[in-house]
């Protein structure tokens, strides 16, 4: 029944409104929005594009997440990013998605056409002023994964994905604005190992470890508690600054 509430909401009252595409937009912005979007719903497992695949829509990610992608000549896959709420998938003037695009959890997408979606752009300097800062968002953080990937220990990688997770949960306001952080994590252990590049049982004894350590608190399979934000991001390897402690 949530999933029905995110549909039948109106561009104003949407829960990523002021994080989307269209956080800048004004009310007849939106008005014109509202003209061209549509909903599509993805169980977890299923494909909402393959790579090579002509995308009619661009759109922001409601709720849920989904990987990006890439799958070599012999069949090797390789996730190479993360899409959570607020997120835009696509490009305007590129027509052909250049990655596998995967629903990981049960997910809600905001679509645009893209022909009027791109009309609308040239409209309304608001999107695209904003479609440029998340693009450049996306370029740092893409920057930020790589040294995550490249070296950063296991514990590290680990930390620092739960550390992604939970900032952009809190400024989502999906979490308390006080006291312990509640985070969903969006992928499985294997998921987590794939985007990670390491093995399942590495992750498992890693989460384990911080958990004895009492760094998070583990609520099911999905769920995870964070007593102390700043142990967690000590955990990182990254300083208060952003850089990486030597």
């Amino acid at each position: 029944m949530a999933n029905q509430a995110i549909v039948e909401a109106e561009c104003k009252d949407c829960p990523i409104r002021h994080n989307a595409v269209c956080a800048r937009c004004e009310r007849e912005e939106l008005d014109k929005l509202e003209e061209i979007k549509y909903y599509r719903n993805y169980e977890a497992g299923q494909t909402v594009c393959w790579a090579g695949d002509e995308m009619g829509f661009v759109a922001s990610v409601i709720r849920g997440a989904a990987t990006l992608s890439q799958t070599l000549e012999d069949g090797r896959t390789q996730m190479v990013g993360l899409l959570l709420p607020s997120d835009f998938i696509g490009r305007p003037g590129r027509v052909v998605s250049p990655y596998d695009i995967i629903a990981v959890s049960d997910i809600t997408l905001c679509c645009f056409r893209r022909k009027p979606f791109e009309q609308i752009m040239h409209e309304t300097p608001h999107i695209s002023e904003r479609l440029l800062d998340m693009t450049l968002d996306e370029l740092d953080a893409a920057r930020e994964w790589m040294l995550i990937l490249g070296r950063k220990t296991a514990r590290e990688k680990i930390a620092s994905l739960l550390t992604i997770i939970a900032r952009r949960e809190a400024a989502m306001g999906l979490t308390a604005a006080s006291g312990p952080l509640m985070v969903e994590l969006p992928l499985t252990r294997e998921a987590m190992a794939d985007y990670l590049g390491l093995t399942l049982e590495t992750v498992s004894r890693q989460i384990s470890a911080l958990k004895r350590e009492g760094t998070i608190i583990l609520e099911g399979k999905r769920r995870v508690r964070v007593p102390d934000m700043h142990r967690l991001m000590m955990e990182t390897g990254d300083d208060v600054d952003g850089g990486v402690i030597a």
